[in-house]
Parts: structure tokens; sequence; C-alpha cells
């Protein structure tokens, strides 16, 4: 995994050249590449292009054959996805118009209250959310910078955006079937307090990967090696 920073196709070739070394393989013996993501339509190396609302299904129900539900929440967008008995997507929704309820709305409301991502989690523990209203970026930006002013804390503030986060999921997730065996992926998920946040607005445990900003890729790298 490496920073995208103003060159994807830069970084995909260098994440490419770094998995081919870590792996102790020659680029040659690659049989398939397989882009996925916002990344998919930047580089001319894929074989094949699918869609993450599929790789991260693929990618979840590998991981957790129970699986009936992802939960994906990623830099830039978030997404809700149902999954048949045998791991295909059945339906799904996406939020990809705004940064509400995603990474770069928790990297946003972090850097307004001067945290890093681990310290606005670490912070929230036990502190009873403030309530934020508005889920754009722009607005909720004003509003925490309000609540400052009033002297409400920062662990408050904290808790009451990992609550608008989950109420943002609890909306996405009532226009689908939700399940009770959910698979949280994206590198959000490396947030314990989000994924109690949002277990706890969805009312189930959540089933989260080791490494949870990986599932779109391993579901790529399964289709490409069934390919």
């Amino acid at each position: 995994m490496v920073p995208t920073g103003w060159d994807p196709k830069g970084a995909g070739l260098l994440a490419l050249r770094q998995a081919i070394v870590s792996a102790g393989i020659s680029e040659s013996s690659v049989k398939s590449i397989v882009g996925t993501g916002y990344g998919r339509v930047s580089l001319p190396i894929f074989d094949k292009k699918v869609t993450e609302i599929t790789c991260h299904a693929r990618g979840a129900y590998h991981l957790f054959p129970e699986t009936r539900t992802v939960v994906d929440i990623g830099g830039q967008d978030c997404k809700v996805i149902t999954l048949d008995d045998d791991g295909r997507v059945a339906e799904f929704i996406m939020n990809d118009k705004c940064a509400a309820g995603t990474g770069r709305f928790l990297q946003v409301m972090a850097g307004v209250l001067e945290l890093s991502l681990e310290e606005l989690g670490s912070i929230s523990l036990g502190a009873q959310p403030a309530r934020i209203s508005s889920m754009c970026t722009v607005f909720a930006e004003s509003e925490i910078i309000g609540l400052l002013a009033q002297g409400v804390g920062k662990g408050s503030i904290a808790a009451g955006i990992f609550d608008t986060i989950s109420r943002r999921i609890q909306g996405m997730a009532g226009k689908v079937s939700v399940s009770r065996n959910v698979t949280f992926s994206g590198g959000v998920a490396l947030n314990p307090e989000i994924c109690r946040a949002v277990g706890a607005g969805l009312g189930v445990g959540m089933l989260v990967p080791a490494a949870p900003q990986f599932v779109g890729a391993l579901g790529a790298a399964i289709i490409g090696f069934e390919a």
C-alpha cells in the first residue's frame, strides 16, 4: 500500500513493483492483473477491470463466508452491499457524490480538532456524543467550530462525529436488505470506535478483517486468479 498523491499511475506501478518484490517472484510470472476502484482507470497494465462493489463483496466473502452484508467506508465514498448465499452481489447502495461519512470526512474533522485519526478514536471513549446535525463535510466543519466556541469537549465532539457516520450508514442500509452477518471493509474499519458506532447503529456485530483496507484488492486478486 502506497499513498496515491498527485500521481495515481506512478503510485499504482510502485505498488505493483513492491508487491512483486515482497512475493519474491519475477514480473514475467504474473499471469493476471485486475484493476478496481478509482485506480482502475489510471493504469494501462490491467487484463480486466472490475468495480469495487464486486471486489469488496468477493474479498469479504472469501475472508468470512458467512458474510451477507458488506459495509465499506473508504477514503472517498462509502457503500452497503448485500450478498446472496453464493457470495454474489444481490443489491447495493453507494455514496460517491460527497465526502459525507468517508475517510476524507474523518480526516477533515480530525484536522479541525487538531487531532490525529488515532487520537480522534481514543478521545471519544466514554464521552457523550455531541449532536452534529449536518453530514456535509463543509457544514459539519462549521458546526464543530461552533461547538468548540461553546466549550464542548473534544471527546464529545469526536463521539458525535462517529455517531454522524453511523447515522449515515444506517440511512443507506435502510435502502437494502441488511443481514446480521456484516463485514466492515475499508481503511476506516481500522478505527474500533467507528466499528462500535456503526455496529450499534445497525444493531449487529461487525466482522472486521485484520487488514480491512485490502479487502477490495483481495477480491480483485481472487477474480484474477480464477480468470
